[in-house]
């Protein structure tokens, strides 16, 4: 039959294709040491990443799953739709051992299960799991493979990865690595599972404006406020801090009277109580202030009511509160280890090493600064976390990953394959 033959008219146009349905939600269970404030950030990314998961389009039903303590954690607020199950503990605190976790997590009937941080008895609940359901888990260290972390109470971490530590590590369906550094502390751990990098992400501020708080009401009022917050612990480099801080008042003058240091935060009886003595000995009563812990709407009103955000860290994962110190407005001085070279890049930032002679030189530098010039790094803090460092925007990433172990499909462009 010719070309010139064929009638046209005669021809059908074939259906349009339905469109593929979406993938069915996802049971994933969230499974941590403690949801209390006191554990720092992870339990507040943990919470922001489930409520992420939980919500329109994605829907995932997640479930979270935690150990039962003294230390707050039956506080459920702001847990909203997620399910939260907490597991009596018996023995050390700091193992957790919870002889009901594992049967907690065998009725959920999980898809997928999240594990968040290292060395202790969950690690041994998930990989237990993961063997008896035939399913996969995800294990997010949170900076917990960092070198100096590792050799932090080494010899106690060595027994334990030769125990259970490595074994749950190695039979992880996939890693998640907060950054690139994390990625190479994984590797260099000998780790060669797939290895996801994704970055957290930081929650507005929902509680409206704040009043201003007492300790800040107690300064002066044209007062300058360096604010640092997180946990008390000797990886944040505060001794290093609170030493160069002294050094600082000395040699800037009159540029060093107005700005005082403000440390929120909680850590071990012993170890706050020698930095409270070293602020002390220094002669440091006056400006160094430390106010206990801030969380919720005082949390917030402690960032408004300051100027300057420091992080003088030796070991970071990716840390919350340089997004949150962002997210309100606050010019920031970090170190390298803080794995956030985008705001030094974006101008959101001043770069100093955790050494006492490089935070005095960050400090003389913030000092000198105009008002205005920190005012447009903290602009710049706030317009990168908006772009680049949104909860819902993590969540597709994981999302993305939990349907590529659970059900295979194309590799998600996040994961690093050895």
């Amino acid at each position: 039959m010719s070309a010139s033959s064929i009638d046209i008219g005669s021809m059908v146009s074939p259906a349009p294709a339905a469109p593929l349905p979406a993938p069915a939600a996802l049971k994933v269970g969230m499974l941590l040491g403690s949801i209390a404030p006191t554990a720092g950030g992870v339990a507040a990314c943990v919470q922001a990443l489930g409520l992420a998961l939980h919500a329109r389009p994605m829907s995932h039903r997640v479930e979270v799953f935690s150990l039962a303590g003294g230390d707050g954690s039956r506080r459920l607020g702001g847990w909203g739709a997620l399910p939260v199950t907490l597991s009596q503990t018996r023995g050390p605190r700091s193992f957790g051992y919870a002889p009901g976790l594992s049967a907690a997590m065998a009725t959920a009937d999980l898809d997928v299960l999240h594990v968040h941080g290292l060395w202790m008895y969950p690690s041994v609940a998930a990989r237990r799991w993961g063997a008896a359901r035939h399913a996969p888990y995800i294990v997010s260290p949170h900076g917990m493979l960092d070198p100096w972390a590792l050799a932090n109470s080494g010899w106690k971490k060595e027994i334990a990865a030769r125990l259970y530590e490595r074994a749950h590590l190695t039979d992880a369906a996939c890693i998640h690595a907060l950054c690139d550094a994390e990625l190479e502390a994984i590797r260099a751990f000998g780790l060669r599972n797939p290895v996801c990098v994704i970055r957290n992400g930081v929650t507005a501020p929902t509680h409206g404006a704040a009043d201003r708080p007492l300790w800040r009401k107690a300064l002066p009022a044209d007062a300058r406020v360096l604010l640092f917050l997180g946990r008390l612990t000797p990886k944040k480099g505060l001794t290093n801090l609170i030493r160069a801080w002294s050094a600082f008042k000395q040699r800037a003058g009159t540029r060093a009277s107005a700005w005082h240091l403000v440390i929120a935060g909680w850590g071990a009886d012993g170890y706050v109580a020698g930095l409270r003595s070293l602020t002390a000995d220094l002669g440091l009563g006056s400006s160094v202030h430390f106010i206990g812990p801030q969380h919720d709407t005082a949390k917030d009103a402690t960032f408004a009511a300051s100027d300057a955000f420091i992080l003088p860290s030796v070991s970071e994962g990716l840390p919350m509160a340089i997004l949150e110190a962002w997210q309100h407005g606050l010019p920031v001085l970090m170190t390298p280890q803080c794995n956030l070279p985008e705001g030094i890049a974006h101008g959101a930032g001043i770069a100093v090493m955790p050494d006492i002679d490089s935070l005095t030189a960050g400090l003389a530098d913030l000092a000198s600064w105009p008002p205005s010039r920190l005012a447009a790094m903290g602009h710049a803090g706030r317009a990168l976390v908006t772009a680049h460092f949104s909860w819902p925007a993590v969540a597709e990433d994981f999302s993305a990953v939990y349907e590529w172990i659970c059900r295979g499909g194309v590799r998600p462009g996040c994961v690093d394959i050895w």
